[in-house]
């Protein structure tokens, strides 16, 4: 194989979960852009017709498809139905995710980060707990377990899981339920991969940090929020979808062909801490 094939995902069937926007839609346009054939499963009707739409008029081979994570049926129904159109299943993205709204503090950055009542351990409801936990933890489950359902009997595929650095950073700016998630599907990641390695399908993880998005009413696109938390990072700038292009394809192409059980951090370094 030549060094320049490592990287051909041309004529792959992908599904990605959560893919009309953010971090799910990044995955997509770099798949798609590579000659991936991709459908995109979201709950957003108007952004899935919208994005679907701007990629086929710029070439791609992309679906789309309306599926709530929470409905296990219609989300295994979805991969099925991808499956068939393809004649193969070579890539899932377990991405889709909600915002747990607000933690015990105020503020993302700064000198001043107030604590809030909302946030706080005895005022989190059951409702609000449960919910955050049915898509960021339970969705990943059920679309991991849709994927092994066609990748197995072709002992072939890869199964890419957006965690958070979330999954081992305490971040107090969000509801506790979101910590907790992530570090389950963190965790869930690694029981797979052992769990699959026997019939060559690898899971992986992508744990971004700060990446701009529409997740929780667009916060992250508030320049004055970006500046405050660009000096907390030590490349001095928050990160974006674009951001994680090379990752995805790096992890569903042959050039990973090795690498099974592994959570990747791509958060500018914010996790080890202040530079300057």
């Amino acid at each position: 194989m030549k060094i320049s094939d490592l990287f051909d995902v041309k004529g792959y069937g992908a599904v990605i979960t959560g893919g009309a926007s953010g971090i799910g839609l990044g995955y997509a346009e770099a798949l798609a852009a590579a000659g991936a054939r991709v459908t995109l499963l979201d709950v957003d009707g108007d952004r899935l017709e919208a994005e679907t739409a701007r990629l086929g008029r710029e070439g791609f081979d992309v679906q789309g498809r309306l599926v709530d994570v929470t409905n296990h049926g219609a989300l295994d129904a979805a991969v099925a139905e991808a499956t068939e159109r393809y004649g193969r299943l070579d890539a899932v993205f377990a991405n889709a995710g909600i915002d747990p709204g607000p933690g015990f503090v105020g503020a993302w950055a700064g000198s001043e980060r107030p604590r809030l009542v909302e946030g706080a351990l005895e005022n989190y409801t059951d409702e609000r707990w449960n919910r955050v936990v049915e898509i960021n933890l339970n969705g990943i489950f059920a679309t991991v377990r849709a994927a092994a359902r066609h990748m197995k009997p072709r002992k072939s595929g890869r199964i890419v899981i957006t965690t958070s650095l979330a999954s081992t950073r305490v971040e107090p700016a969000i509801g506790a339920a979101y910590m907790a998630a992530k570090a389950g599907a963190a965790q869930f990641m690694r029981t797979v991969a052992l769990e699959l390695a026997a019939f060559n399908i690898t899971v992986n993880a992508v744990a971004p940090g700060y990446i701009v998005t529409n997740i929780g009413g667009g916060h992250s696109q508030d320049p004055v929020e970006q500046e405050a938390v660009a000096r907390m990072i030590p490349m001095h700038r928050v990160g974006f979808p674009s951001d994680l292009y090379g990752l995805a394809l790096f992890l569903v192409s042959r050039a990973s062909d090795y690498i099974t059980g592994q959570e990747i951090v791509v958060d500018g370094g914010w996790g080890l801490g202040a530079a300057d």
